[in-house]
């Protein structure tokens, strides 16, 4: 048996299981950077759009996206407009999965990091807020801001 990112291959044959909505794929940073995506799927930019703007994200709270069209955006953290210019998929990956190892001071959650997080609501606690493939899509619809 060898394993290849969480699947499981016995002789060539793959036994997949879809890791649960809570479970955390591994992942490996390297300088700034998550080089390797979190899902097997590539990332919508649709879907990212709508989680960027819903209440799962929540990121219209602190970043203003005008692209969005959405009528009220925050100011507490850096528009978000160009993002896809500034930064590649493995640095907005980072960002999203936990932003605290850019900057240890920042305001903004972890969405993909369950341990050593403070003040959690009980129905989170050890949970991430996205799930791996919801990270991909953000990162996608990020990408598409130049």
């Amino acid at each position: 048996m060898r394993w290849i990112g969480g699947i499981a291959l016995f002789g060539g044959v793959c036994a997949c299981a879809a890791p649960a909505p809570d479970a955390l794929v591994a992942y490996r940073v390297q300088g700034d950077t998550i080089v390797e995506p979190l899902a097997q799927t590539a990332g919508d930019a649709a879907r990212g759009r709508e989680i960027l703007m819903g209440r799962d994200g929540n990121c219209l709270l602190c970043h203003a996206v005008p692209e969005t069209g959405a009528r009220f955006m925050g100011n507490l953290a850096p528009p978000l407009s160009g993002v896809g210019t500034r930064l590649d998929a493995g640095q907005l990956r980072l960002r999203i999965v936990d932003s605290m190892r850019i900057n240890p001071q920042t305001i903004m959650p972890s969405y993909y990091r369950t341990e050593g997080l403070v003040q959690v609501a009980e129905p989170w606690s050890g949970k991430p807020i996205l799930s791996a493939q919801q990270v991909e899509d953000v990162i996608a619809y990020l990408l598409t801001l130049r």
